[in-house]
């Protein structure tokens, strides 16, 4: 078996060996245990998952020191980014303990025997139920909210849907820590032993992937590794769904009357945006159309400040910071762009990385920048009409954001704008900066190939849904039937009969 390191990226050297990775046996036995914690998972019902997820909140935050401590040393993230990201983590957890409460996301449905214009239907009545065993691959870039404690983790378990994690190289010894304060959190809330499992290793992941007991799998990362992925499925017996959040340009568009009116104040957003966590955001705008012209020129120069000469940044592995090494020199090499502002030289140590800003013409726009490249590097692209920018929106791919910033009495360029990006987004801004993404009710955190292949979110209360199944019940005795079924009023929002009916008795906290 093969050592699993923690590494310092800001030296590149060993920190310590936090374990072995998991052999294919050890992943057989963590996912059949899955499984067979699966039927008593959900018997917890919504009350007792909704007090798991409160429990794994507070032990998080109970270890909240230790955990930030050694997120920081293997991410070099800073306390300030993970403090917050930890209380983002256990916000998340009590955010799905209130979706529980809530109900409505069982969508509980009940339709009477009776007649219809069809002729005598029988009693039908259909809720969603856990789908099963989950398998989530951390993320490199969240090691907290999107990592073993993540949205998929406690989007899962609300589910009732047991979690095996696959942690994530760049940060082994933060996945152990964390998985290891969760089981106790698991355990002392009499929960099923196989509630959440972990697994290291390249291998022992595609071992999971492909395990029968593993119902659906959670990705966040990149391209290359989520098609990877799609392949280990499509090698199975059984489909199982794949929900992957992969590539994402974020494309941010400025208008004129925009510009005129306050291009240094969206300069130095965009500047803060592109090289904020040293670019490493799903949501970086790597790509910006700026009007050619003053207004225009004043905006790149306000952006420019935050590449600059501005010391090198700290990436989160060796990998990313080759990738993102290949990935800047084939953007300055390729005609047609050119290096508006860089950063200082590297030292030397650590996965460092120089941020980087060029620009373009918006009608030659080049097919390189297209690509999202991880890490501190944008591309402005500067537009001298609508016509203009309208044609290089039309090529844009699909992302998980689009921004648009517009002026004071500016209409009619900014809806034509909307309506080209609409339907190649999952989230249209206005006038603000896409890195950050709320956990809310309203939020959707997904998009269009190749941004996501699916139509769910990955963050916000119906990411929930990824991980359940529809199941109708036809003329079921009432004691055979799940709680929220019965004709009673189980405190959550039902169809009856073609109608929405909220209930007397709200459900109290759970």
């Amino acid at each position: 078996m093969t050592d699993v390191e923690s590494i310092d990226p800001r030296t590149g050297q060993v920190l310590e060996v936090v374990t072995r990775e998991t052999t294919r046996e050890e992943v057989d036995r963590i996912a059949r245990a899955a499984a067979l914690a699966a039927p008593a998972l959900d018997a917890l019902g919504r009350s007792g998952r909704g007090g798991l997820l409160r429990a794994l909140a507070d032990a998080l935050e109970d270890r909240r020191a230790d955990i930030v401590r050694t997120a920081d040393r293997e991410t070099a993230l800073g306390e300030t980014r993970l403090n917050g990201e930890l209380s983002r983590t256990a916000y998340q957890f009590r955010l799905f303990a209130e979706v529980l409460e809530e109900g409505s996301y069982l969508e509980a449905a009940i339709d009477h025997a009776g007649d219809t214009p069809m002729g005598p239907r029988p009693d039908l009545r259909r809720m969603l139920v856990p789908l099963g065993p989950v398998a989530v691959f951390g993320a490199s870039n969240f090691p907290l909210a999107f990592s073993v404690p993540g949205g998929d983790t406690a989007s899962a378990l609300a589910a009732g849907s047991p979690v095996v994690v696959k942690a994530h190289g760049a940060h082994p010894a933060t996945s152990q820590l964390c998985f290891e304060v969760m089981s106790g959190a698991v355990a002392a809330c009499g929960a099923p032993e196989g509630t959440l499992g972990i697994v290291h290793g390249v291998d022992a992941g595609a071992a999971l992937v492909q395990h029968p007991a593993i119902r659906a799998v959670g990705f966040t990362g990149s391209l290359a590794g989520g098609q990877a992925i799609v392949g280990l499925i499509e090698a199975r017996p059984d489909p199982i769904p794949f929900y992957g959040e992969l590539s994402s340009l974020n494309p941010v568009v400025v208008t004129p009357a925009a510009a005129a009116e306050r291009a240094e104040e969206i300069g130095r957003g965009l500047g803060g945006s592109a090289t904020l966590g040293a670019g490493q955001f799903c949501t970086k705008p790597g790509l910006s159309f700026v009007p050619a012209g003053p207004d225009g020129d004043r905006l790149v120069a306000a952006m420019a400040e935050s590449f600059h000469g501005v010391a090198p940044h700290v990436l989160l592995s060796e990998r990313i910071a080759t990738s993102y090494a290949e990935g800047t020199e084939r953007l300055a090499s390729t005609p047609g762009l050119t290096a508006v502002a860089r950063g200082g030289q590297l030292r030397g140590e650590g996965y460092e990385a120089a941020p980087l800003l060029l620009s373009a013409d918006a009608g030659s726009l080049p097919a390189v920048a297209h690509e999202e490249v991880f890490g501190p590097v944008a591309v402005v692209a500067r537009y001298s009409d609508a016509d203009d920018l309208l044609a290089a929106i039309g090529a844009l791919p699909a992302s998980l954001t689009m921004t648009v910033h517009t002026g004071t009495d500016d209409t009619d360029l900014p809806a034509e704008v909307t309506r080209a990006l609409g339907d190649r987004s999952g989230r249209i801004l206005f006038n603000g900066f896409p890195t950050g993404v709320a956990v809310t009710w309203a939020q959707h955190h997904g998009g269009p190939w190749p941004s996501t292949n699916t139509a769910h979110t990955s963050v916000g209360t119906s990411a929930v849904r990824r991980f359940l199944r529809p199941v109708a019940w036809q003329s079921a005795p009432q004691q055979l039937l799940p709680p929220e079924l019965r004709d009673e009023d189980p405190g959550i929002p039902r169809r009856v009969d073609g109608v929405l009916v909220l209930p007397s008795r709200p459900t109290g906290p759970v």
